[in-house]
């Protein structure tokens, strides 16, 4: 049996500028979904770590340690808490890039309720973290991440309750999400940053949107409080002035503001 990749990825082009992504069933008989990269593909299951491995019995790292935490709490109820060396985060870190690789890839594919299954267990690794990190530098690694994936979550939440038209409860995930990202900003002493974040930026832009179709006779007009549209008029301007650096500048802000990225950085469990 050829161990060349060749034929399975010559039908099936790589997208630099979108998530290139497919489900396929595994010869196993089970589904598995592939992520297209410019050098060949990922394969990942759909349930458990994504590269199918269980460490010593428990379904993840992330779950090992959360039971060894547990264990040691018991054992130890006035004694030194459970902590995490740099080698652990580091271990925890890889694994956590596995879950973000497939979330994407569900998310891309509408598969929400997987998306949302596992931005939410990242979110997870990432409280744990910053309760059992021996070093700040290892708690921030991880958390820089929690807005994208906070955004993330109330989006894959939020986006099928949207096209069932429930509102409410469209609005209330998006609400959680804002809570999330907020506390993020008052965690660290950022909430005066609130309107740089892109990520509560577009939670706040949508959940006006929503609002807006949710009751559509309401006439309130708050685009005085949208930074996306004072970017926009700006770009006008710039554009009319002939301002093109300036303009350029502007559609980057943009773009980042209407579709936030995750932070940029190598390695992290987005």
């Amino acid at each position: 049996m050829t161990r060349d990749i060749r034929k399975i990825i010559d039908d099936w082009n790589y997208a630099p500028d979108t998530v290139t992504t497919r489900l396929i069933t595994g010869d196993d008989g089970r589904e598995k979904v592939q992520l297209r990269l410019d050098l060949g593909l990922l394969q990942m299951e759909l349930e458990g770590r994504p590269d199918g491995q269980t460490i010593q019995g428990a379904e993840s790292l992330l779950t090992h340690h959360q039971i060894r935490q547990r264990e040691h709490d018991a054992a130890n109820p006035d004694g030194l808490p459970y902590l995490l060396e740099s080698e652990d985060c580091t271990e925890l870190m890889r694994e956590g890039v596995q879950y973000y690789h497939r979330y994407i890839c569900f998310w891309q594919l509408e598969r929400y309720e997987l998306c949302a299954r596992d931005t939410n267990r990242n979110l997870d690794l990432f409280r744990f973290v910053r309760e059992h990190a021996r070093y700040d530098r290892d708690k921030v690694q991880f958390d820089q991440w929690r807005p994208y994936v906070t955004m993330m979550h109330a989006r894959a939440v939020a986006t099928p309750l949207v096209e069932l038209q429930q509102w409410e409860a469209a609005i209330g995930a998006i609400d959680a999400g804002i809570r999330g990202v907020e506390g993020f900003l008052s965690d660290y002493g950022q909430v005066d940053q609130a309107e740089r974040m892109s990520e509560l930026v577009f939670l706040k832009r949508w959940r006006r949107e929503l609002v807006r179709k949710a009751a559509p006779e309401s006439e309130e007009d708050d685009s005085d409080d949208d930074p996306v549209a004072q970017v926009k008029s700006d770009l006008e301007k710039a554009i009319e002035e002939e301002r093109y650096e300036d303009a350029a500048q502007l559609r980057d802000e943009l773009k980042r503001l209407e579709n936030p990225p995750p932070p940029t950085g190598h390695g992290g469990p987005q």
